[in-house]
Formats: structure tokens, sequence, C-alpha cells
């Protein structure tokens, strides 16, 4: 649960960097950032962090999911008091007493002290999503509800690849994003996959180094399209011609899609590199 108003501690004098992995069953969450009266992936970390240091001086994450968005390869940042941290025996204790505060439907699966120019959000290279579905007749199967989407209509699986060959490299993805004030609709999409499994499911694996506001789940919705007939296979690809919002495109159910994988540089000379890339304010062919 999302902690309760409190009066706010002093920050700590000293802290020292965390990096955490993080993975959750969104079902129940109304997304990752912080909500005053919701239940969110961020208050429950921030809850547990607080449990074991004290007040946090910052919480970044590499991609803030939306509502009822899976993840099983969260990263994010965490500045805690150093005290605390070396007062905790070592990264397996603290995993250990982190299993026992959060709720069942979220895990820190890894935690390390790093470097303070490592930064979850901008030093991020790429961000990898899948996105899962089921055209069986009968539906999903029951292990596979919260997190596979159950499509009432057969998928022709060679006609999405066609279509999601055309929108890989750097375009203006208006049409398939909600627009935020101040915010750049421009994204260089490096795999955008589409295949059957051998369980029957189609996944759809998307990645690029950033996303705009439903995105991914946009891309899927126009690919279903495609799947089931009610579009031609170079429709997705003719919508990049927009410059804003298309009512066309159906926004995919937010549950069938999962981060799945954030990549980093190895170092931090890298990380440096890379935050100053990711803050510049991108436009096409710059």
């Amino acid at each position: 649960m999302t902690a309760p108003e409190a009066a706010p501690e002093a920050p700590p004098a000293e802290t020292v960097r965390l990096r955490l992995s993080v993975s959750y069953d969104g079902t129940d969450f109304h997304g990752w950032a912080p909500q005053p009266t919701a239940r969110t992936v961020a208050g429950e970390v921030r809850t547990a962090l607080e449990h074991l240091f004290g007040p946090l001086v910052t919480l970044v994450v590499a991609g803030r999911t939306d509502a009822g968005v899976h993840a099983t390869g969260q990263v994010c940042h965490a500045d805690v008091d150093a005290a605390r941290w070396s007062a905790q025996d070592g990264e397996n204790k603290v995993l250990w007493r982190l299993r026992g505060i959060l709720p069942p439907d979220v895990r820190v699966t890894a935690v390390e002290e790093i470097d303070r120019a490592f930064d979850a959000r901008f030093s991020a290279l790429a961000r990898h999503y899948e996105y899962r579905v089921t055209d069986a007749t009968w539906g999903v199967e029951p292990l596979w509800r919260r997190d596979t989407l159950a499509w009432n209509r057969p998928l022709d699986v060679a006609a999405m690849a066609r279509a999601a060959a055309a929108l890989l490299g750097e375009h203006d993805f208006a049409a398939f994003c909600k627009r935020r004030d101040g915010a750049t609709t421009i994204r260089a999409l490096n795999r955008l996959d589409v295949t059957r499994e051998p369980d029957g499911r189609i996944s759809v694996r998307v990645s690029a180094d950033a996303f705009c506001h439903s995105m991914v789940r946009s891309l899927v919705g126009a690919l279903l399209a495609v799947g089931d007939g009610r579009r031609a296979a170079d429709w997705p690809g003719g919508l990049l011609s927009r410059s804003e919002r298309s009512s066309e495109v159906i926004v995919a159910p937010a549950h069938g899609l999962t981060l799945v994988r954030v990549d980093y540089p190895a170092d931090a000379a890298g990380w440096t590199a890379r935050d100053e890339t990711t803050r510049r304010v991108r436009t096409l062919g710059g």
C-alpha cells in the first residue's frame, strides 16, 4: 500500500546510490508513478526502501509503466542513507528483507551500490517490451489471463510481420502517441517482431531507446487490426505521415504488455555520455 502521509524527515547527510532490478504483476497497480490516492509500484517500492533506509532522496525509474502493465526487467535507482546501507550486511540481506516487506505482486530481484553517474532513466540505451496475445478459439489459458490478451478473431502473423517491418527506423510516431506538452513524438524503433510461439501465443517484441506515451500499445493495436483482416498490411506504415494522434488506432489493453529488459552502457563514462544524448530534443535526421 502507498505510505500514509507523515511529517517529513530531514534527508540524510551522506547517501549512496543503489541500482535495483524490479519485477511486478501490474494488474492491481495504477502504474509505476506515485499517486496520492492510488496504489502504485513506486509507492510500494519507496515504502519498502524507507523501512530499511529512512527517507529517500531520489527514486528514479527507467520506464514509467501504465496501469495494468507488467515488468520482469524494470530498473530504478535510489539514493539512500549511506550508514543504513552499510549496516545491512550485504546485498543478499537487503533482498531478503525487502522480500519480507514488499507485497507478493512486486519483487526487487537485484540491488547494488553504483556510481552516481548512473541514472536509471537517462543512462538507458534501449527498452524492450513484449506483448502477448492468443487467438485460440476457446480463449486464453487461465494461468495466462493476467499477461496475455485473448483476441476473438484468427490472426495472420505473416501479415502482421509485414506491417511491422514498415515501422522500423526513426520516424515521427505522432499517430501512435498521446501527445504531451513539450515532448517529442520522434522515436527510433529498433525492433518490432511478430512471431507465433510453440505454445500457440503470438508475441510482439518491441525495442527502442525510448517510447512516447501509449506508443507500444498503439503499435500493437494497429498490428492486430492488420492481423484480423480489418486493415491492409501497408496501413500502419502509412500513418507515419500523420502529424497528430490517429483516432483510427486502437490502444491495445494494458495487461498483455510486459517490460522485459532495459539496456545500459557498461561503465560510468558511457552513462554520462548517454545521459547527455538522451536529454537532447530529438528531431528527424538530427
